[in-house]
């Protein structure tokens, strides 16, 4: 069956689609946490408030030919503009290569959009707004009977989401009791989970479903831990010090759609050789 578009121009266009959503993504970073609206009014300067016309716009090349400034006073443009761009961009072009012009790269590309906004929201706010990770779940469990893959997509997704909002929950509850045990009062106790990680989890449970969810867990906890323990090490941070720990579950989850599967299936095989 021949492609239908040649290779050159089908890359263009997802490469496009990519740079575009990111520009759409960098509105939701820069609105969302202040609850404003993604859709009116149009992008303006944040310095001067002038409307930004289109061809000032454009992702990516608007930011290289206007030198990092806005036309009209000047001001100058945040690096995070093109970077979020040119990641969308990248991001689309990955997942393209890896799984071609099907459903799996349109879901995959929702999801890796997802949480590109969030890890840089996170980094910045410390927060993970329910505007991405609801809509997120939703579309993860409504898509999941769509999907190739395990024998049950929209039961594995249900498993996901539950366990993947729980297990923060319940390390919570844990954390609670552990500190009425020591007598804090409860005005006081504090959880150890931020409750955007929960939503968080149960969208990357319901996209990834439960195997790649505890990869995610797992790979996050370690790089967040590590993150920690530098900070605590060389910049003076203490044990209550608040660590963007959707950064880290962001990123682990990014990775485990490109090798969470072959991950998951060398070391299901490896446990298979344990006598």
């Amino acid at each position: 069956m021949a492609p239908l578009l040649p290779s050159p121009i089908a890359w263009a266009l997802v490469v496009g689609a990519g740079a575009c959503v990111g520009s759409f993504l960098n509105v939701c970073i820069h609105r969302l946490p202040a609850r404003r609206s993604v859709v009116r009014p149009g992008s303006a300067c944040p310095a001067c408030s002038a409307p930004i016309p289109w061809h000032d716009n454009v992702p990516v090349i608007s930011y290289l030919a206007l030198r990092g400034r806005c036309r009209r006073c000047a001001a100058p443009i945040s690096w995070r503009y093109p970077a979020v761009e040119a990641g969308a961009a990248l991001l689309f072009a990955a997942l393209y290569a890896l799984r071609g012009p099907s459903l799996e790269f349109v879901l995959e590309a929702f999801l890796g959009s997802a949480l590109l906004a969030l890890v840089v929201i996170d980094a910045r706010h410390q927060i993970l707004p329910d505007a991405i990770t609801l809509p997120g779940i939703a579309v993860g469990l409504l898509s999941a009977p769509l999907r190739s893959g395990p024998p049950h997509p929209g039961r594995e997704a249900l498993v996901g989401a539950a366990l993947g909002f729980a297990i923060p929950w319940l390390i919570n509850f844990l954390y609670r009791l552990w500190q009425a045990l020591r007598g804090v009062p409860a005005a006081l106790r504090e959880d150890g989970i931020g409750q955007g990680d929960y939503k968080l989890l149960a969208m990357i449970g319901a996209f990834l479903g439960l195997q790649r969810l505890l990869l995610t867990l797992f790979l996050g906890s370690v790089s967040g831990a590590a993150f920690a323990l530098f900070m605590m090490r060389y910049r003076g941070y203490g044990w209550k010090s608040r660590l963007p720990l959707g950064v880290f579950l962001g990123g682990a989850a990014l990775l485990a759609v490109f090798v969470g599967e072959s991950w998951v299936g060398w070391y299901v095989a490896l446990a298979d050789l344990e006598p």
